[in-house]
């Protein structure tokens, strides 16, 4: 069996404020949306791959999800991480900072971590 992985969802307290910050600090942009009875998917791309970002807003549950101990992350590369990472002080996001590794992560309005990384040579 062969499988390709097609996206990643996180639910999130306000889709509008959720997708403003994803598309100011990662570029990522609508692609498709579901509407239904009590809830609104909307799925982002980078326009670049076919992995895509599922956001769900569910009604009823403005609250901030508990993430736990908030272990798992995504992640996304950069040609021009040093850009990106003034980028990110700027809009005060920068939650990590690992100078040795040379990554840093970023949260995004849920508490959400997003690994940030120079694109490999």
């Amino acid at each position: 069996m062969k499988f390709k992985m097609i996206h990643n969802n996180i639910n999130v307290s306000n889709l509008a404020e959720s997708m403003a910050f994803y598309e100011k600090a990662l570029g990522l942009k609508e692609v498709r949306r579901i509407t239904g009875d009590g809830f609104i998917i909307v799925f982002l791309g980078d326009g670049q791959g076919g992995h895509l970002l599922e956001l769900t807003e569910i009604a009823g549950h403005p609250q901030k999800y508990n993430l736990g101990e908030n272990e798992f992350h995504l992640a996304f590369e950069t040609e021009d991480y040093d850009d990106a990472f003034a980028h990110h002080k700027e809009m005060g996001c920068v939650c990590y900072e690992n100078p040795q590794m040379e990554i840093y992560f970023i949260s995004d309005p849920d508490g959400y971590w997003i690994e940030v990384l120079p694109k490999k040579k």
